[in-house]
């Protein structure tokens, strides 16, 4: 494991970036006056969350009259009294 102060992790962070995203190095820490502070680290693979529109149909029910209140909503958010 690596250890580098912040003046040398702010002058080279390229570098270490590119150390760790090819796996030179599994991390690198970064200290502060001697003292760990941070850990540079690769990212994982995230998976991307697949989103489907209208997942939530038919789970509640709207109102007939969900928009009687829009106006007085609006003030309020505006800094109006209801």
């Amino acid at each position: 494991m690596k250890t580098v102060n912040m003046l040398e992790a702010k002058s080279a962070l390229s570098r270490l970036v590119e150390d760790v995203e090819l796996g030179r190095e599994p991390q690198i820490i970064i200290a502060r006056g001697g003292r760990p502070v941070a850990r540079l680290v690769p990212l994982e693979e995230v998976a991307p969350v697949e989103r489907r529109i209208g997942v939530a149909k038919g789970a509640f029910e709207v109102p007939d009259d969900i928009d009687t209140y829009n106006d007085e909503v609006a003030a309020l958010f505006n800094g109006g009294g209801a």
